[in-house]
C-alpha cells in the first residue's frame, strides 16, 4: 500500500500543471476542448441559419422592397469590411501558427493585428449604422424610406417603400448579431493578448488560441454570406 501510494503521489507530482484533473493526458484534454468548440459552432450555425432562412423567405415575398433597400446601402463600406475580415482571418491563422512554434512575440503581434482589424470592422459598421439612422432607415416610429437618387429610374411605389422596413429589420438583426459576435471576439482577444504576453501558451498547450481561431474564422465566414445577401444580390429589379 505504501509503495502504491508513493507511486500515485509521484505521478501527481510530475503531472503537467496545464492538465486538468478530469483528464489523463494533454491530448485527451485538447480533443475534448476541440469537440466542445465544434458543438458550440454547430449551435451557432443553427442560430444564423434561422436568420438566413427568414431572409430568403421574405426576399421572395417582397423582392422589389428588398431591391430598393439594398440599393440604399453602400457597397464600398461592405466591400471594405469584407477585405478587413479576410485579412483578420489571415492574421488569426498566423497567430495560431506562431503559438504552435512557440514564437511568443509573433503570437502577441498577430493577435494584436487581428484585434486592430476587428476594431476597424466595428468602426465601419458603426458608420453604416449612423448613416441608416440619419436617413431614417431604422425600423420604428421614425422609419421613412426615400427613393434613392438615381436619375432616370422610376420612383419606388409607396407600398414598396413601406415594405423596405422588412429588409432593414433583417439587415439590422443579421448584421447586429454578427457585430455582437465580433465584440465578444474583441473582448476575448484582449484576454488572449494579455495571457500570451505572459507566456501562457507554450507549444504543447495553446488549445485556447486554436479554439478562438475557429470562432474567429466562423464569424468571418458568416460575414462572407451576409455581404452578398444584403449588399449585392438584391440590387437588380426582377426581369419581366
Amino acid at each position: 500500500m505504501d509503495s502504491h501510494a508513493a507511486t500515485v503521489e509521484a505521478g501527481l507530482h510530475h503531472r503537467d500543471p496545464e492538465l486538468h484533473n478530469q483528464f489523463d493526458t494533454l491530448e485527451q484534454q485538447k480533443d475534448t476542448a476541440h469537440l466542445g468548440m465544434w458543438v458550440f459552432l454547430i449551435t451557432e450555425i443553427m442560430f444564423f441559419g434561422g436568420l438566413f432562412g427568414a431572409y430568403l423567405v421574405y426576399r421572395n415575398l417582397y423582392y422589389p422592397a428588398f431591391v430598393a433597400g439594398s440599393n440604399s446601402i453602400s457597397i464600398f463600406w461592405g466591400t471594405l469590411n469584407t477585405a478587413v475580415l479576410i485579412c483578420s482571418s489571415l492574421t488569426m491563422a498566423m497567430a495560431v501558427h506562431s503559438a504552435a512554434i512557440g514564437a511568443r512575440k509573433l503570437l502577441v503581434g498577430f493577435l494584436s493585428l487581428t484585434l486592430l482589424l476587428g476594431l476597424i470592422f466595428l468602426a465601419v459598421k458603426g458608420k453604416e449604422y449612423y448613416d441608416k439612422w440619419t436617413e431614417h432607415h431604422v425600423p420604428g416610429a421614425n422609419f421613412h424610406f426615400d427613393d434613392p437618387e438615381r436619375p432616370g429610374e422610376a420612383p419606388v411605389p409607396a407600398d414598396v417603400a413601406s415594405q423596405t422596413s422588412i429588409y432593414f429589420s433583417l439587415y439590422f438583426a443579421m448584421t447586429g448579431m454578427h457585430a455582437l459576435h465580433m465584440i465578444i471576439g474583441v473582448g476575448i482577444l484582449l484576454a488572449l493578448i494579455w495571457k500570451a504576453s505572459r507566456g501562457s501558451f507554450p507549444p504543447h498547450h495553446y488549445t485556447m488560441v486554436e479554439n478562438f481561431g475557429l470562432y474567429w474564422h466562423f464569424v468571418d465566414i458568416i460575414w462572407i454570406f451576409l455581404f452578398p445577401l444584403l449588399y449585392l444580390i438584391s440590387r437588380t429589379p426582377a426581369m419581366h
